[in-house]
């Protein structure tokens, strides 16, 4: 069975026989966990062998864990610090910034990995404008090219240790001050300003390999009137044939209000995947989650299916042989030093 194009999430610690069902579907090709999935570092990972035992290919297991505040794995977890706080070191030191940088975006991706999910939705790629609360201190800086700089060395760090890289989200959320989970942005730059700034980072980081990308539910409306997410000039003119970007690009929540504009949970899914969306996310909704997984039943994208088997992590690892090797211990001891930082706490 192949990976079909939509990504669902669970209600809770396992798998309902409902859920059980939804993931045997044709048309579902992967899972995020969040905060609700996770009990324990143990249940965690067997939760994630069940999905994985599931089906061959196996399903591709997701998370949102870029440190600060999100970060779904908290207990057997280091605490990881907003990338935030290495903007500020790059403004003091710019090579042990780098280092601290890759180093956090391995022991990130190790941590995961030894519990087998497959990647996580980062690094963010937006800038800090300081407009967006939503994005504030996930992003590592303002500047562009330091942005850049410092989502490469994550990046290195998460492949080192068996992970692809997702960056999001295109073309740039940080110059809007709405977020997209309960309003329906609108950033009314031109394409031009967006080129030579937002655009910018996602370029470096295509450029180096980037493995995936989540558009924006974002209207930019000197471009195109619909989100992102949803269009064809951004999805297909722009990042595949002028940014050249070959890898597997995800929608987000298809259930946020951003998303609305596209109409039900079907049609969504629909204008998603005709813009140039892999693999749809719908989370949260249930309900929503049956209707597109049913709705999509027939859908077939073999170059679509490709790309995704591209994401599963490389390198199994247990949890034990983590823990002991050194090369963990001292990253772990080196991150944990960064709780100490005010960034942690700040939201813009």
């Amino acid at each position: 069975m192949s990976l079909g194009p939509v990504m669902v999430d669970l209600a809770g610690p396992s798998i309902s026989a409902v859920e059980r069902e939804l993931l045997l579907a044709p048309s579902v090709g992967g899972v995020i966990l969040f905060t609700r999935n996770f009990e324990s570092v143990e249940q965690v990972t067997q939760l994630v062998a069940e999905i994985h035992a599931l089906r061959t290919p196996h399903l591709l297991v997701a998370i949102d864990h870029e440190g600060g505040r999100v970060q779904r794995f908290r207990e057997g977890f280091t605490r990881l610090p907003p990338v935030a706080v290495f903007g500020e070191m790059f403004k003091r030191d710019e090579k042990q910034a780098r280092r601290y940088a890759e180093q956090t975006g391995w022991l990130m991706a190790a941590e995961l990995r030894a519990s087998g999910i497959d990647f996580s939705f980062a690094p963010v790629l937006d800038l800090a404008h300081g407009l967006s609360g939503v994005i504030g201190n996930r992003a590592f800086h303002s500047n562009p090219e330091i942005a850049a700089t410092l989502a490469y060395a994550f990046m290195r760090g998460m492949s080192a240790a068996g992970m692809a890289a997702v960056g999001k989200h295109f073309p740039g959320h940080g110059g809007v001050a709405e977020d997209s989970h309960l309003a329906v942005p609108i950033d009314k730059r031109d394409f031009e300003t967006l080129l030579k700034i937002d655009i910018v980072p996602f370029e470096r980081m295509i450029n180096n390999g980037l493995h995936a990308i989540m558009p924006a539910h974002v209207i930019y409306e000197k471009v195109d009137d619909r989100p992102a997410g949803f269009s064809k000039i951004w999805l297909q003119k722009i990042l595949r044939q002028r940014l050249k970007f070959q890898g597997v690009i995800f929608s987000d929540d298809l259930t946020m209000e951003a998303a609305s504009v596209a109409g039900g949970y079907g049609e969504r899914a629909d204008q998603a995947l005709a813009a140039g969306c892999d693999m749809v996310l719908v989370c949260n909704h249930t309900e929503g989650a049956l209707e597109v997984a049913e709705h999509l039943k027939d859908y077939s994208n073999p170059v679509a299916q490709l790309r995704l088997t591209r994401m599963h992590g490389r390198g199994d690892i247990t949890r034990a042989q983590l823990h002991a090797d050194t090369h963990w211990r001292a990253t772990s001891q080196m991150v944990a030093k960064l709780d100490e930082s005010p960034w942690l706490e700040m939201d813009v």
